[in-house]
């Protein structure tokens, strides 16, 4: 599967292991393809570039998933969900990301930096990719009602 990651700087955050990179090679290591959106380094940026170039990734079709790295996850969530058919979910537990896909189909993850340890992260990431939607009726509904 073809997944799209992006992050600010706080995906460079110290202490090392920093976040992004750790990441990305994880989602490599579970067998995936990843298009890194960037940032490559710690200066700072602003997250909705990244955000965008995610989103527009997803929407194209070139990549499934899509994964998201800011600080704490909210303020890149919220640019992506500005993008019609983009469902991003700020997650923290597993609870959370399973009952994103399960019920909201969430196509795009949302990590905080300074909210989750990095073995939390990619907890969530497997999680994520591993939960189908449910297809249940009332969710179908639901998520049409978002447009």
């Amino acid at each position: 599967m073809k997944i799209a990651f992006g992050c600010d700087h706080a995906g460079f955050e110290a202490p090392e292991p920093f976040y992004a990179p750790e990441i990305v090679r994880y989602m490599e290591s579970l067998g995936h393809e990843v298009a890194n959106c960037g940032t490559h380094g710690p200066d700072s940026v602003d997250y909705p570039d990244f955000a965008n170039a995610v989103s527009a990734k997803v929407l194209s079709g070139e990549c499934v998933y899509g994964v998201l790295l800011c600080g704490t996850g909210m303020g890149i969530s919220i640019a992506a969900n500005r993008h019609k058919g983009i469902r991003a979910a700020a997650c923290v537990t597993p609870e959370m990301v399973s009952l994103a896909r399960d019920h909201n189909n969430a196509n795009v993850l949302c990590l905080g930096r300074r909210i989750s340890s990095l073995k939390e992260c990619l907890r969530l990431v497997e999680i994520f990719f591993s939960t189908p939607f449910s297809n249940g009726e009332r969710h179908v509904r639901r998520i049409q009602k978002m447009g």
